[in-house]
C-alpha cells in the first residue's frame, strides 16, 4: 500500500512543478500588425535613345557626261578688238541730256535725266555672225537704270543685250526708241545690283540662234529673223524714277563664227489615193 502512495507522489510532482514554472513565465502577447499601406505602381520614364535608328537611303545611279556641251561652236579668228584709245570709230555728243565720251581707253555714257536712252555705234564693221566681248564698269546706275551692248545695229534699229541694276537680264530688239522684248527679264547673280560694279558680257550670233553670257556663264539663248546685220554699239536707259546714270566700257573684242544651227530633216511620207466606191 505504502509502495503504491509512493509511485503516485513521484508522478504528481513533476506535474506540480511544471504548473509552478508556467505560472511564472511572463505572457507574451502576439504583436501588432501595422496597416497595410497602398502602394503605387511606378510610372516607366521614356527611355532616350540616343542613336535612334535611321533609313539606310537607296544609292543613285548618277549619269557622268561623256562629252560637255559647246555653248560657242565654230569660233574662229579674231576679227577686229578695240582699247578705246581713239574716239574715230564712235559716235560721240554732248549734250543737257546727256553726253558720249571716248578717253582713258574707255567710252563713257553718262545720261542726265530720267527716261533718257543714249547710245554709240561703232562705225564699222558690218557683222552678221560672230562672237563679241566686252567690259561694262557702272560708276552711277541704280534700281531699273540699263546697259548693254548693241548689235547687228544701225539708226533705226538694232538688238539690244540689256542689264538692269535690279539684278535682270534681258533681249530687246530696238525699232528707233522702242523696244520689243525678245527675252524676258531674268534675275542673275552675275549681274551686279547697282554700283560700283564690273561684269564681262559675251554675246554669240549665228544666223538667227543668239546666245549671251555674263562672266563667262551661259545666261539664255533666243532666236530672232527680224535683223541680220549691222555694227555694234553701247547704250545706257535711266529709269523713270532716277536722274542720272554713268556707266563705262572697255576691251571690246570680236571673233568669227562659223556655224550652222542644225535644222530638222524633212521626212517624205506617202499619203494614200483615195479610190472611189461604186455602189452596185
Amino acid at each position: 500500500m505504502e509502495s503504491r502512495q509512493l509511485r503516485a507522489r513521484i508522478f504528481i510532482l513533476p506535474i506540480i512543478i511544471f504548473v509552478a514554472l508556467a505560472a511564472c513565465a511572463p505572457i507574451q502577447t502576439p504583436p501588432t500588425l501595422a496597416p497595410a499601406t497602398e502602394t503605387t505602381t511606378p510610372i516607366p520614364s521614356a527611355t532616350v535613345q540616343w542613336f535612334p535608328p535611321t533609313s539606310t537611303p537607296t544609292p543613285r545611279l548618277v549619269e557622268i557626261s561623256t562629252a560637255t556641251p559647246i555653248q560657242m561652236p565654230g569660233l574662229g579668228a579674231k576679227l577686229f578688238s578695240d582699247n578705246f584709245d581713239s574716239e574715230s570709230a564712235w559716235n560721240t555728243s554732248v549734250s543737257d541730256q546727256g553726253n558720249v565720251s571716248v578717253s582713258r581707253n574707255r567710252i563713257t555714257i553718262a545720261a542726265k535725266e530720267p527716261e533718257i536712252y543714249i547710245f554709240s555705234l561703232r562705225n564699222e564693221p558690218l557683222l552678221t555672225d560672230f562672237y563679241a566681248e566686252i567690259d561694262a564698269h557702272l560708276a552711277l546706275c541704280k534700281g531699273d537704270d540699263s546697259y548693254g551692248l548693241l548689235f547687228r545695229a544701225n539708226n533705226n534699229a538694232s538688238y539690244r543685250y540689256a542689264l538692269s541694276c535690279n539684278g535682270t537680264v534681258r533681249l530687246e530688239r530696238m525699232s528707233v526708241s522702242r523696244a520689243r522684248p525678245i527675252h524676258e527679264a531674268i534675275y542673275s547673280g552675275d549681274v551686279p545690283p547697282g554700283s560700283p560694279g564690273d561684269v564681262h558680257l559675251g554675246v554669240w550670233v549665228a544666223g538667227s540662234e543668239m546666245r549671251f553670257f555674263l562672266n563667262g556663264r551661259h545666261q539664255f539663248t533666243a532666236t530672232d529673223v527680224n535683223l541680220g546685220i549691222g555694227t555694234i554699239g553701247v547704250f545706257a536707259q535711266t529709269a523713270p524714277e532716277n536722274k542720272a546714270m554713268t556707266v563705262t566700257f572697255s576691251d571690246l573684242v570680236v571673233q568669227s563664227v562659223g556655224y550652222v544651227s542644225p535644222t530638222p530633216t524633212a521626212t517624205l511620207t506617202k499619203t494614200p489615193v483615195p479610190t472611189s466606191t461604186r455602189s452596185p
